[in-house]
């Protein structure tokens, strides 16, 4: 929803070269309102081996909701992120997801987003045990230059990050990947 969302700001096209429909943006936008829904029950349920309503609406949401949305609407700076995380081996043996959940929050830093989205986000990522810190995703030791080649992979020419509503530079990249995990790190701590 948040790339989407930035896509369509930017005017953006979408990787089929058209704008992004209507109906792809309100498919990006119940897919992040069915997460926050059923996610967490749907994690018992699969960890408990039964399939409910709740798994059914969290794989039409990571299938059917999601692919649509992203090919009908775009990608952004999460998916830029994520991108540049691969720069850092330590990534390496997380998830395609786990990457993009924490390029989420990077996002949400880069667009100085509302105090309750980001507390939403960060709520529905550790209920869910997603990462939202950089030791979460291997990086708690992240060096300044290991830093700095992600940021500019995140921003290299043809990086999904330039699809933000305004111009991205690795250094604003480098400040919302820190500022990112600052947040994670103090809603871990108040929890």
């Amino acid at each position: 929803m948040f790339e989407a969302r930035a896509c369509v700001r930017a005017g953006k096209p979408h990787f089929r070269g058209g704008s992004a429909t209507l109906a792809a943006v309100a498919m990006a936008e119940l897919c992040y309102r069915t997460l926050l829904a059923d996610g967490v029950q749907a994690l018992v349920d699969v960890k408990a081996g039964r399939l409910t309503p709740a798994v059914e609406h969290i794989i039409e949401a990571n299938t059917l909701l999601s692919g649509l949305g992203f090919e009908s609407a775009g990608l952004a700076a999460a998916h830029g992120v994520h991108n540049g995380l691969t720069a850092a081996p330590q990534t390496h043996e997380f998830m395609h997801g786990e990457k993009v959940a924490f390029g989420v929050l990077a996002l949400l830093m880069l667009e100085h987003a509302p105090e309750a989205t980001v507390d939403e986000v960060l709520g529905f990522c550790t209920s869910v045990g997603l990462p939202v810190t950089l030791g979460e995703i291997g990086c708690g030791d992240l060096s300044k230059e290991m830093l700095a080649k992600i940021a500019a992979r995140a921003t290299a020419p043809g990086e999904v990050t330039h699809n933000e509503p305004f111009p991205v530079t690795a250094a604003m990249v480098e400040a919302a990947i820190l500022e990112a995990d600052a947040r994670g790190r103090a809603f871990r701590d108040r929890g």
